[in-house]
Parts: C-alpha cells; sequence; structure tokens
C-alpha cells in the first residue's frame, strides 16, 4: 500500500512525491496514452496535466524517475509563476503622466475579495515619493487619461 499522505516521500512507478509536488500518472481519458498530473501540495487542481510516454510494451505507461519528477516540478513550477504573474498584472496597473512639467506614476492596485473587491490609487513623483494615496471603486479604469484627470483634479476620491 501507498502512503499518500501530504508529508509522504512516495517513489513509485505512477506515483511519485517528494511532500510538496506529487507526480500521477494515470490514463488519458481523451485517447488510449498515459497523462501526468502534477499537484501542489494543499491544492485540489493540478497545477500542470501533460501526455506522458509509453513503456516499451506500448501498452503501459513508462516509470516516473527522479529526473522526470524533477523536469516535471519545474515545469509545474514554471506555470504557476507565470499564472501569478498574470494575476498579479491583471490587479496592478500604473502609469505614468505629466501634470504641470512633473512627471507622475499612477498606481491602481485591487485586492480581490470574495465579499467586495477593494482598490487603491496612489501616486508617486519621479523620485518615489508618494503624492496621494485614496480608496478607488475596483471598477476604476486606469488609463494615461484617467490618471491625467486624476492628477489634476488633485489627487480626490474617484466615483
Amino acid at each position: 500500500m501507498i502512503d499518500e499522505t501530504p508529508d509522504a516521500c512516495v517513489q513509485d512507478a505512477r506515483l511519485w512525491s517528494d511532500g510538496r509536488w506529487t507526480a500521477r500518472v494515470q490514463k488519458n481519458e481523451d485517447d488510449d496514452g498515459w497523462a501526468v498530473a502534477m499537484t501542489l501540495q494543499g491544492e485540489d487542481e493540478p497545477a500542470l496535466v501533460g501526455p506522458w510516454t509509453m513503456g516499451r510494451d506500448k501498452k503501459n505507461p513508462k516509470p516516473l524517475d527522479v529526473n522526470a519528477f524533477n523536469t516535471l516540478v519545474k515545469t509545474a513550477s514554471e506555470v504557476l509563476r507565470r499564472h501569478e504573474q498574470q494575476l498579479y498584472a491583471q490587479l496592478n496597473k500604473n502609469v505614468t503622466v505629466t501634470v504641470g512639467g512633473e512627471r507622475v506614476r499612477v498606481m491602481l492596485a485591487i485586492v480581490p475579495d470574495e465579499e467586495g473587491a477593494t482598490a487603491t490609487l496612489s501616486a508617486q513623483d519621479a523620485l518615489g515619493e508618494e503624492l496621494a494615496r485614496v480608496p478607488a471603486p475596483p471598477t476604476f479604469r486606469l488609463t494615461v487619461d484617467s490618471a491625467l484627470q486624476w492628477a489634476q483634479g488633485g489627487f480626490e476620491r474617484p466615483r
């Protein structure tokens, strides 16, 4: 019997875990081949699912090994990192505008929440000194025009 507790290190032909990541080789539901799913400890869904190589008998999957597992960990980690970067970029925007001959960097940071997202609009001068920080509606669209209007309007809370 295989111990599948989260902290267990498992090195089986179809299940490999280092206590943080788990690789599971399973029958591909879409065709006759095999797939491997990489799941991070504590997550319900795999971070990565991809095709897996057939073994020499052309019926069973190739067994997992340390090199394959390490490659899968690297790939799955990169997928998660890219996802985090994309989410950060969606929630954090900034533009630079010129107001009264001074360059001002305007930033919008949205904090998602199941009960209601919040957002903060802030401005910095060219030296990084904060000029303003106000709550904003999470639906606020930060563009060069909206940033310029906000700065020229005295950095008042947008509606």
